[in-house]
């Protein structure tokens, strides 16, 4: 199957842009992630993101950036995603997507997909891109709280 078609979450395609339907949990994540990228605070860059997760108990949590002029302190949709996570009573991720601006899907930067790794349920799935991917696929060879 395709990305478009929806229902297989092992499918590699290329995510198509608009209203095409990915079937659940994408859908809905989408639309809670495009929801949280309207309320981000981004007057420097005006690059706005939003990221929208499923937990493992059902919960969806998302976050949106909070820019800072001392550009080294903005806090990545990501970030508020995770502190959502446990404000909401914590967990796993098993789902993650993230948007720009324009709702369009956006890979995390590393620093995020850290940040993901270090939250996810085994088996996360993320709608990159390129498709939806494994956290492995995302960050091979990740540095954990295993190593430490």
């Amino acid at each position: 199957m395709t990305a478009a078609t929806g229902s297989n979450d092992d499918d590699r395609s290329p995510i198509p842009s608009g209203d095409v339907s990915l079937g659940e949990p994408w859908d809905a994540l989408l639309v809670e992630a495009r929801n949280a990228m309207i309320r981000a605070y981004a007057p420097y860059s005006g690059y706005s993101v939003g990221a929208a997760a499923l937990v493992e108990d059902g919960r969806t949590v998302s976050g949106c950036n909070v820019e800072n002029a001392s550009y080294g302190v903005t806090l990545c949709a990501e970030c508020g995603l995770v502190s959502s996570l446990y404000a909401t009573g914590g967990g796993r991720l098993t789902h993650f997507v993230c948007v720009d601006g324009q709702g369009e899907v956006l890979m995390p930067c590393g620093r995020c997909r850290q940040l993901l790794y270090e939250h996810r349920a085994p088996s996360m799935r993320l709608l990159t891109v390129s498709g939806i991917k494994s956290m492995d696929e995302v960050l091979p060879d990740a540095f954990g709280p295993q190593n430490l």
